[in-house]
């Protein structure tokens, strides 16, 4: 029963730290193992160049990639990323895609769940 007990512990244990570790810095977020493709999609005004993925973080900010090599995300500033049409902005374009998160990314806010993108 002990040995029992001790495994699922372990189990568990491990389960929770293969989604998403806090990085101690108070940023909310740390590194993510998981699976995917996660959706994502919104308006983007381009101000950053192009993006290659990214994801909606708990904090309602879009974060990016400019390339597949980048291993962390930048968080966009909400003035340029928006889940919503933008009125009266017509340098936004709307932007879809998927992320597949890689073993040891730094992915801020990261929610795990699939549920980043604006469904309608």
């Amino acid at each position: 029963m002990k040995k029992t007990l001790a495994l699922l512990a372990l189990s568990l244990s491990v389960t929770g730290l293969t989604a998403c570790v806090d990085d101690g810095y108070g940023y909310g977020g740390g590194v993510a193992y998981g699976p995917g493709p996660y959706a994502y999609d919104g308006w983007y005004d381009g101000a950053y160049g192009p993006i290659y993925d990214g994801y909606w973080g708990s904090d309602n900010y879009f974060y990016y990639r400019h390339g597949a090599g980048d291993r962390g995300f930048t968080r966009g500033d909400r003035g340029h990323f928006m889940r919503e049409a933008p009125q009266g902005r017509p340098n936004f374009q709307r932007f879809q895609g998927t992320m597949t998160p890689g073993q040891g990314m730094h992915m801020p806010h990261f929610r795990g769940n699939g549920g980043g993108g604006h469904h309608h």
